[in-house]
């Protein structure tokens, strides 16, 4: 469906550079920590405020799809997972994605953003006052004791990145790191299977509701590969040590983002 036919005034050539960089800077972002959305959703509302919500969020997808199936590629390359930890989690996924974004425009969102600037600032605390979190690979859980744990993650990330989206990289980090005991390089390359399918069964809602800029997101699918090229190869080459101090960089800049909203809502 071409751009007129949702009666969307990109504005020229401009727009569209600057929408593709955002889409290779969240591939780079989301290949190594997650968090890409961070970076494209907020460029999409921004660039296109005549567009809905949903169609822009649709267009987010199918631009982090393409980044995040070459990622996971790229890390299943060169990582050893669990694989009963990996279908626990993708299978919850795939079954609560889908309801996330099916409500997505039933649901006012306001609520969620508080709630979400308190859960990063929590899950920074713990990170910086935990230095050596995430920096060795001893798993609490290893085949069939892993599957309930990571179902249930799956699927709470699931529905989470169905509904809002952007963050679910870097929540689905610190669980991993966190609660599974993951080192940072593990819990990034697990993450990306996880969200490959949270963004296929969100995109399952999305494009039979015509809810796909499809023009728009084939352009900033080819940018969003791109970075995740270049994230993927940085991550693995640079280890936990690395994977750890993007991810503290970026959970920071999610943290003073959200805090923007909250406060520019608040004083409006």
């Amino acid at each position: 469906m071409g751009l007129q036919a949702w009666g969307i005034e990109l504005g020229g050539v401009e727009v569209w550079l600057l929408l593709g960089s955002a889409a290779l800077l969240a591939g780079f972002v989301d290949a190594v920590v997650g968090g890409g959305g961070l970076v494209q959703v907020p460029a999409l509302f921004g660039a296109l405020p005549s567009a809905s919500a949903a169609s822009l969020l649709g267009t987010a997808k199918l631009s982090s799809i393409a980044g995040t199936t070459l990622a996971a590629w790229r890390y299943l390359r060169s990582v050893r997972l669990d694989g009963v930890a990996v279908l626990g989690a993708v299978l919850g996924a795939a079954l609560t994605a889908w309801a996330g974004a099916a409500v997505v425009s039933l649901l006012p969102r306001d609520w969620a953003d508080p709630l979400i600037l308190l859960l990063l600032v929590g899950v920074a605390a713990v990170t910086l006052r935990r230095r050596a979190m995430g920096l060795d690979h001893s798993p609490r859980w290893s085949g069939r004791a892993a599957w309930w744990p990571a179902f249930l993650t799956g699927s709470a990330i699931g529905f989470y990145d169905g509904f809002f989206g952007p963050g679910t990289g870097t929540l689905l980090m610190f669980i991993f790191v966190r609660a599974f005991r993951y080192d940072f390089l593990h819990a990034s390359a697990i993450s990306k299977l996880v969200n490959w399918v949270t963004n296929c069964s969100a995109l399952a809602f999305f494009i039979p509701a015509g809810q796909v800029i499809w023009a728009l997101g084939m352009l900033m699918a080819v940018c969003n590969v791109g970075g995740a090229w270049l994230g993927t190869r940085m991550a693995v080459r640079g280890g936990s040590g690395l994977v750890r101090r993007v991810f503290i960089g970026v959970l920071l800049v999610m943290i003073a983002r959200m805090a923007w909203v909250v406060a520019q809502r608040w004083m409006g």
